[in-house]
């Protein structure tokens, strides 16, 4: 006998709201934790030291990043974990010669500053991530993303952000490089053209970070006041 559909949604409801669990606060010691990653987690470029991350350590921080939100729950990342030094060096001279090309787009002391930036994360680093984004997992038609082709992007900067706390927490640096050519990386990771690459993170045990972002300590860019970043209501003219 056939059953009958019109009790599906009340199935559904039920099912649901078993899955509820309590929204209480964190104590005070765990909110100050999660703060504390939040305002000390910094960009590393040359801070790495050489010791491998052990495994499961890595799978936590994978499990952080894949804990993350997305439109759809479409989950739309991979990560490809490169750890051999021959790929670390291939990848630091696709860096070089973008960075070299970012360098000359500055002028006068502006480019000095730059030129003087350690940017060796890649070689020091034990372990890079590249992150990508796929697209078409969800499908054509994803919830959410029907009106903001972006959103699967955007879904997964979460999954990287998740992942840079996390690794906070366990005393492991990020660096994130985002100075390189597409075709280089797509070309030596065997990247397919449809996956957007979104980042390449380089990471390892550090044992010092800046009290504030290295960036402003070198004097490169200071950071906004909160108060000139938020509007009520609706957009204004600062």
């Amino acid at each position: 006998m056939r059953p009958d559909m019109t009790a599906v949604p009340d199935v559904v409801t039920d099912t649901a709201s078993q899955a509820l669990v309590s929204a209480c606060a964190f104590s005070k010691e765990e909110r100050d934790a999660v703060y504390r990653a939040i305002g000390t987690r910094r960009d590393v470029r040359d801070q790495f030291l050489s010791d491998p991350l052990p495994d499961d350590l890595v799978q936590r921080l994978l499990g952080a990043a894949h804990a993350a939100p997305s439109v759809g729950f479409m989950q739309p990342w991979n990560f490809i974990l490169v750890r051999s030094e021959e790929m670390r060096q291939a990848a630091w001279q696709a860096f070089s010669r973008a960075n070299e090309e970012a360098a000359n787009l500055f002028d006068g002391e502006k480019r000095d500053l730059y030129k003087s930036l350690k940017l060796e994360g890649i070689r020091k680093a034990p372990l890079s991530i590249c992150v990508t984004c796929d697209p078409d997992k969800a499908g054509p038609v994803v919830l959410g993303r029907t009106h903001n082709p972006k959103m699967d992007s955007f879904s997964t900067v979460c999954a990287i952000q998740n992942l840079w706390l996390a690794a906070r927490a366990e005393g492991v640096g990020v660096g994130w490089v985002s100075i390189f050519r597409d075709e280089d990386v797509r070309a030596l990771l065997g990247i397919p053209e449809r996956i957007e690459i979104v980042a390449w993170l380089c990471l390892g045990y550090v044992d010092q970070l800046y009290g504030e972002p290295e960036l402003a300590v070198k004097g490169w860019r200071q950071r906004l006041p909160l108060e000139d970043l938020v509007f009520s209501e609706r957009w204004q003219e600062r």
